[in-house]
């Protein structure tokens, strides 16, 4: 199946949206966990705190990937001020 690479940058809301939303995000993504093949938050460049996220999810194509990502209850929230969708071509690592 295709993958998808997800990168969004969070809003100037993101630290308050992150904690009252973390929590049934994970729970979405444990949920789609056949189809979340990768997740994880972007940190600051100290490391100290998140600043977007980066999800690799498998989907049919572009649009039903879109679709599935806007169930995402960060998206739902408002988490990510920017995001990009974009076919994701695994070339390496553990699968």
């Amino acid at each position: 199946m295709p993958l998808f690479v997800m990168y969004g940058l969070d809003g100037p809301e993101g630290p308050e949206v992150r904690r009252t939303t973390r929590p049934a995000h994970l729970n979405w993504i444990n949920e789609n966990a056949t189809k979340v093949r990768a997740a994880g938050p972007m940190m600051s460049e100290d490391g100290s705190r998140p600043v977007g996220s980066l999800l690799i999810i498998e989907a049919d194509d572009l649009l039903s990937a879109q679709a599935f990502l806007r169930e995402d209850p960060y998206t739902v929230a408002g988490l990510w001020a920017r995001t990009d969708i974009r076919p994701f071509n695994w070339i390496a690592g553990t699968r």
